[in-house]
């Protein structure tokens, strides 16, 4: 039990977040490293637990709110700063590996808890990636300046 009632499952460097010390979250990521970006500005992906969003280390039930915003590229430069900052897809895996984050998203959120969705859809449709759950979202907003990025909420029955 982490005592805690949020988990971002990839946080990266918690940008959406208005604290991003909020004392309510844990925050996960696969990644733990530092960056200077091509412009000069530092990134730091700093987890509280560094964990795979396909294999959480938390027990059935455990969070409120569970907020997944996973890598949204399958292509990607390794040292191109959208890949520092966003993480990247496995070409081959991302279909399976999402899934298996919404399966994990469910399983470690309460009954009547909420789930948070954000998908950038510049190289995947969110409607492919919505295919990967059979859980039905309740409602979503699209945003950003061409509204690719979307938010999408999900509440375990």
């Amino acid at each position: 039990m982490t005592g805690k009632s949020i988990l971002d499952m990839c946080c990266g460097s918690r940008m959406f977040w208005f604290d991003r010390t909020d004392s309510r979250a844990l925050f996960c990521d696969i990644r733990s490293e530092s960056h200077i970006l091509c412009d000069g500005r530092s990134l730091e992906v700093k987890p509280d637990i560094v964990a795979d969003f396909r294999e959480l280390p938390f027990d059935d039930e455990q969070f409120s709110l569970v907020v997944f915003d996973p890598p949204h590229l399958e292509r990607a430069g390794v040292n191109g700063w959208q890949c520092k900052k966003y993480g990247v897809l496995n070409k081959e895996t991302w279909r399976d590996d999402l899934a298996a984050g919404f399966k994990e998203a469910f399983r470690v959120l309460k009954p009547m808890g909420v789930l948070i969705f954000k998908w950038n859809e510049t190289q995947i449709k969110t409607s492919e990636i919505l295919a990967l759950t059979d859980k039905q979202p309740a409602f979503g907003h699209p945003s950003g300046k061409r509204s690719n990025t979307h938010w999408v909420t999900f509440m375990k029955d």
